[in-house]
């Protein structure tokens, strides 16, 4: 018998706990490195207008301060970086010397192995904003399928080495103890808690940006710019979820599905409360809006750009407006004044553990098909609420089924967004699976894996865009309540 079926922890081999590690720090070398490629944009600025003539410089004599000023901007945004990964625990050891030889093997590999699964691809928000997509695959520990259901969900939860997910965030109730334990290495268990103060905290709370062993291996890796562009699409993502500026957004995405939900569950018992989940959850301002509302919601997530930022802002914030980042500084496209180009942008607007959260709120790592298509999660949800997500599949119909398959007879889905298929325009030396049906497609296929429509309308939004710009792309998304039909 293996010892999967045993109930015993998977082993995985030194080669695959070596890509993952070579994938983690290609996404922390991304964050690290952030500054230094802004810093080269503003000398590309500089160069610029040197080649103006001197009157013209006269003429702009101005934009000498201000690219002074967007380097205090940059460095303020290096700032919040450092500290959030800082506040980073990696899943296994980041600073052990690891060595890819030519034929996929491994070199100076230390002993043992981790219990965490091989790399699979992954996709952020970039895709949304039409960047170029990444072809290699970025850290994500999912694939087998332990993940407790809502019934089972407690305020610790232990993921183990058979777990879909190596990082689990549990936020708590603001009177529970709050911090991001790493209960053992070697099983790769890992308890995520709210409210700890951060470690290594100056007078005012915020964490000192000394970097960490692994923080300063990551910093010797090349990073490649579109690596670069992922960590501004974060910090955009940062206004979007959890700034008072990304407010309007979030009352044109979030308000609709919350509103349903009100709607579709008005009684909701504390002592059983109804679960949903939130395929592609981002910085998980959503998912915990969810939960303020009385359910049990997890968030899911495959980013670990978006995963590292999350879980620092619901573990390691002190107080709402705690930080201070200049978003928009890195376009000078359609800006209305360079004071609007540089303004601040203070997050949270709230502090996560004073929301008012559900008892199990919670955030998963991985990817959904992988995490969720499994017997284990089969009927085990009340609702599944899906914003700005159905498009980021190489499959768009096996996403719906496996919703069809975790939702419970009567149980709803939520859905809010476009369909600008992420994977439509990726070019490689590998093709990538990309399919890419209409909305009315779409809605067919939802009827096959038994589900009715209660609902249907269009809703126009954006998505992380600057609301000062002079340039502003719209949605007209689908925005749609289902409901699963009881089997016969």
């Amino acid at each position: 018998m293996s010892r999967e079926a045993e109930g015993l922890p998977r082993r995985y081999s030194k080669l695959e706990e070596a890509l993952e590690i070579k994938s983690l720090r290609r996404i922390i070398s991304a964050y690290i490195n952030y500054s230094d490629a802004a810093e080269e944009d503003v000398r590309r600025y500089e160069r610029s207008f040197r080649k103006l003539s001197r009157e013209h410089k006269g003429l702009l004599s101005h934009l000498l301060q201000k690219f002074q000023r967007l380097r205090r901007c940059i460095a303020a945004n290096s700032f919040f970086i450092m500290n959030m990964l800082q506040a980073f625990d990696p899943p296994f050891d980041m600073s052990q010397d690891i060595h890819l030889d030519g034929h996929g093997g491994t070199e100076r590999l230390p002993n043992g192995h981790l219990c965490t699964q091989a790399s699979h691809y992954t996709q952020d928000c970039s895709s949304y904003l039409k960047q170029p997509v990444l072809k290699r695959p970025e850290f994500s520990s999912c694939g087998g399928g332990c993940l407790q259901t809502p019934s089972k969900i407690n305020n610790e939860k232990e993921i183990s080495s058979e777990s879909s997910c190596t990082l689990i965030m549990n936020v708590s109730t603001p009177d529970c103890n709050a911090k991001l334990v790493d209960e053992s290495k070697d099983d790769a268990k890992f308890i995520c808690k709210l409210d700890s103060p951060p470690r290594d905290s100056t007078p005012n709370g915020n964490i000192t940006s000394v970097p960490n062993n692994w923080m300063e291996t990551s910093l010797r890796s090349s990073v490649p710019l579109v690596d670069v562009d992922k960590v501004r699409c974060i910090i955009r993502n940062i206004v979007r979820d959890w700034a008072m500026e990304g407010q309007k957004e979030r009352d044109q995405c979030y308000k609709p599905i919350l509103e349903e939900l009100n709607r579709l569950f008005p009684v909701r018992r504390k002592e059983r409360p109804p679960s949903c989940l939130v395929p592609g959850a981002g910085l998980g301002r959503l998912a915990l809006e969810i939960s303020c509302l009385g359910f049990v919601s997890q968030g899911n997530e495959f980013s670990y750009y978006m995963m590292i930022c999350s879980s620092f802002i619901l573990n390691q914030t002190q107080a709402a407006n705690q930080w201070t980042i200049f978003p928009w500084i890195h376009s000078n496209c359609n800006s209305l004044s360079d004071d609007d180009q540089c303004r601040p942008v203070s997050f949270p607007d709230i502090q996560p553990a004073s929301a008012g959260i559900t008892e199990g709120f919670s955030m998963c790592g991985g990817d959904f098909i992988e995490v969720y298509n499994d017997i284990d999660q089969e009927a085990s949800w009340d609702a599944v609420a899906t914003c700005f997500f159905l498009d980021t599949a190489h499959n768009i119909v096996e996403y719906i089924e496996v919703i069809s398959k975790i939702l419970k007879d009567g149980g709803v889905w939520i859905n809010l967004g476009p369909l600008l298929y992420h994977f439509a325009d990726a070019y490689g030396p590998e093709e990538e699976m990309s399919i890419e049906i209409s909305l009315e497609d779409v809605k067919k296929v939802a009827l096959q894996y038994g589900f009715e429509f209660e609902m249907e309308k269009s809703i126009e939004t954006t998505y992380t865009a600057n609301p000062r710009s002079m340039m502003q792309n719209h949605y007209y998304t689908a925005f749609w309540t289902m409901k699963k039909k009881p089997r016969k």
